[in-house]
This record gives structure tokens, C-alpha cells and sequence, in this order.
């Protein structure tokens, strides 16, 4: 005797877990890497980070208005936007850019595509990718404790001895570890990001296997494309806030176990090759981004084919 499935209306998954939940646990994982951002750069840090956060808030709250729409600020996304386009730009950036590069994250990020969970790219790598289009020489200029100088990264791709990093005294890869060095206000403190995005496997917001590939990924192929250093890749860079916080974005990254596989293995491959061949020393943000607009394709063609699902004939 057949058996007689029955199935009511969707949804078929329930759960107690919440957007505000989520941005919550995503914002809590941030602070240890803005903490050390404060301790090494200072006010300047809280500076950055509260106009950033201040002015994504605004624009989502105008653009509701504009569109009629109920305020969603209480949801928390617009705080992780802002949180995130200050990781990822300078601490030296004139305010005018940070606030164009805010308005930019959540307008044309977020907003232009109908709000969260229907924007294509990750909103704070869209406002960063549009400063450094727009002004460059104001995103690739770094410093620490007021002297301007290459970034790890940099010194590498130019071939530069690691003594003229921007990076504090004692052993390189332990002031890297720490994040005392220059580079972007949030991506300094590879231990930092690490506690974070630990926290957010711990409660599950995350899945562990993203983040491993993309730095396994990247530690292989720059290793091949002959880097001298590739652990000097993994801990310097925006390799571990994009793997941890940006690449694990649910509304951008593609849904399904095989696609989560591709995406990670594209972007550490992207980041790779960028650093290693492109003329640019960083990779990470345009290669998320570059995913970011292949995930509707990895989508297609690696969902499940649905229960019961028969081919029609001749096709």
C-alpha cells in the first residue's frame, strides 16, 4: 500500500530567530574589532564609525519616507551597514567621503533594490567600491600613530621589506594578529575578527565551512602564484572581515550547500589572483562583490530538483 504524504501551507520551517535577532548577534561580534580599532587608532575610530552608522540610518529612514513605507531601523541593518563600510575604508578619510560612501551603501546598496533581503551585493562594499572609484588616492592612504606608509599588503606587492609596514614594534606577525598596524579601520585585528566570527558559528548564524574555504582557498592559490608569505595574506587585508561577516551575508550568498561551496571557492580564487597578478594589492571587497552578481546563476543551476519533480518528455 502507497503511502500518503500530506502537506499543509508553507512556510514548512518555522523558527523563533528573527532579522533583529540576527543583526543583533552580528553587531556583538563586531565589537571586538572595533575595540581594537579604538585602542589603535583612537577617537578617530569612533569618529568614523558613528558618522558612518548616523548617516546609513538616515538615508534608509528618508527613503521609507519617500516610498511610504514603515521605519525599519529597529531591525539592526542599517547599524551593520554602517559598522561594516567603516571596517572596510581608512580612519584618515575625510568625513565628506564617509558620508557620501554611507548614503551611497544603503541608497544605492540597498534601498534602490527594494530593501533588505532583495538588494544583489553586499551594501557596504557597494559604498566602498564607490569611493574608490570616485577618489582613490582617499582609500588607499593609510597611517598609524600619524605616520602615512605601505600597508602589509602593499609592502609585499611592491617587494618592500617588512620593516617599512605600518605596523608597531616587536615581532610582524603577532602586531598583525593584534592589529596594530595601519590599514582599513576595522580589518587590522585579525584576532579581533576571528573572536567575531566565532561568536557568529557559536550561535549558528554563520556556517563555519564558508569562512574555512575562502581562507584555505586563498592561502593555497596565492602560495601556487608564488607568494613568499601567503600566512601574511591570511592575517593582513580585509581576507577576514569579508570571509567572516560579508561573504556570509544570507541575502547575497547563494542558498544551497553546493552553491555555498562555488561562492567560497570564487572568491578565495578572485582574491587570489587580484592580489597576486592584478595591480592592486587588495582583492577582497571586488571579489565578494563579483560573486555577489554570480550567485542568481550558482542559484539556478545547483537547487534541488523538487520532491515528486518529473521531467517532461522530450525535454
Amino acid at each position: 500500500m502507497s503511502k500518503v504524504y500530506n502537506m499543509g501551507p508553507s512556510p514548512h520551517i518555522r523558527t523563533s530567530e528573527t532579522v533583529d535577532k540576527v543583526m543583533r548577534d552580528v553587531i556583538i561580534a563586531l565589537v571586538p574589532a572595533l575595540l581594537m580599532a579604538i585602542y589603535v587608532f583612537k577617537l578617530k575610530a569612533i569618529i568614523v564609525t558613528a558618522v558612518s552608522v548616523i548617516f546609513c540610518m538616515l538615508t534608509e529612514l528618508v527613503f521609507n519616507k519617500i516610498r511610504n513605507k514603515d521605519c525599519t531601523l529597529h531591525d539592526g541593518s542599517a547599524i551593520v551597514t554602517g559598522i561594516l563600510f567603516a571596517f572596510v575604508i581608512p580612519v584618515d578619510m575625510s568625513i565628506q567621503f564617509v558620508i557620501i560612501g554611507a548614503i551611497v551603501s544603503i541608497a544605492l546598496g540597498k534601498m534602490l533594490f527594494g530593501g533588505l533581503g532583495q538588494n544583489i551585493f553586499n551594501p557596504a562594499l557597494v559604498g566602498r567600491a564607490f569611493i574608490q572609484a570616485s577618489w582613490p588616492v582617499a582609500i588607499t592612504t593609510f597611517s598609524l600613530d600619524g605616520m602615512a606608509g605601505p600597508t602589509m599588503l602593499d609592502a609585499m606587492k611592491r617587494s618592500l621589506p617588512l620593516g617599512d609596514v605600518l605596523i608597531g614594534k616587536g615581532n610582524v606577525y603577532m602586531q598583525a594578529l593584534i592589529g596594530n598596524m595601519g590599514g582599513c579601520l576595522g580589518e587590522t585585528s585579525a584576532l579581533a575578527l576571528l573572536i567575531g566570527g566565532l561568536y557568529l558559528i557559536y550561535k549558528k548564524q554563520i556556517d563555519w565551512k564558508m569562512p574555512a574555504i575562502i581562507i584555505g582557498t586563498v592561502f593555497v592559490c596565492t602560495y601556487l602564484l608564488g607568494a613568499e608569505n601567503p600566512v601574511a595574506q591570511i592575517l593582513s587585508g580585509g581576507l577576514l572581515l569579508g570571509a567572516f561577516f560579508m561573504a556570509t551575508d544570507m541575502v547575497t550568498s547563494p542558498v544551497t550547500p553546493k552553491g555555498k561551496l562555488i561562492f567560497a571557492l570564487g572568491i578565495g580564487f578572485l582574491i587570489s589572483v587580484i592580489r597576486m597578478k592584478g595591480g592592486y594589492p587588495e582583492g577582497t571587497a571586488f571579489s565578494i562583490l563579483i560573486m555577489n552578481g554570480v550567485t542568481p546563476l550558482i542559484n539556478r543551476y545547483t537547487i534541488p530538483k523538487k520532491f515528486g519533480e518529473v521531467k517532461a518528455s522530450g525535454k
